[in-house]
């Protein structure tokens, strides 16, 4: 199973705080990168009405982004989605693939070797929540949410929360059967 992370809704209160932390994980804590070209989240926390909520890629086992990408740019690794940059071409059918809208294009100014004397070119490519893959400390969003609204979700803690969802359905049955 992939491994994933969920957020609360009942929890979150809008801060926005995991969006610095995805960014900062993501440009080795450079203050720069809090600047707006360089603000490039890998969730987004979503405000409506009186809920806010960060919707984020959900690592999904048949990733419907992953089938749809062209050149093989995303592929599943390390119990999770990885987008192999080098691979992509930013054809933008993963985000159009996938379900949650959890998958953005960015530009990134790129040196190509193939052109030397034309500098610096745009190139487009997709990105998405990566886990902090390689980073020690795990995942910036959850390590730093104030309402511990964000949960890395693994098969250990998807099992037990079946396990107590089921102990409380057989107690609320039991409690039906006596009355």
């Amino acid at each position: 199973m992939n491994r994933f992370v969920i957020a609360d809704p009942q929890k979150c209160i809008g801060c926005f705080t995991c969006e610095v932390a995805c960014v900062m994980a993501h440009n080795g804590n450079r203050p720069g990168a809090l600047n707006h070209e360089n603000f490039l989240p890998r969730l987004k926390v979503v405000k409506e009405w009186n809920i806010s909520t960060p919707v984020l890629c959900r690592q999904c086992e048949d990733a419907p982004c992953a089938n749809a990408c062209p050149n093989g740019a995303i592929i599943h690794a390390e119990d999770s989605i990885q987008v192999l940059q080098e691979k992509c071409i930013g054809c933008k059918t993963c985000a159009v693939a996938c379900p949650y809208g959890a998958m953005d294009i960015v530009t990134r100014h790129v040196h190509d070797e193939r052109y030397p004397l034309s500098g610096l070119s745009l190139k487009a490519e997709a990105q998405k929540c990566d886990l902090c893959a390689g980073r020690a400390e795990g995942q910036a969003c959850v390590n730093v949410c104030p309402t511990d609204a964000l949960v890395l979700m693994t098969h250990e803690t998807v099992e037990m929360m079946k396990l107590k969802k089921r102990q409380r359905a057989a107690l609320e049955g039991f409690g039906a059967v006596l009355s």
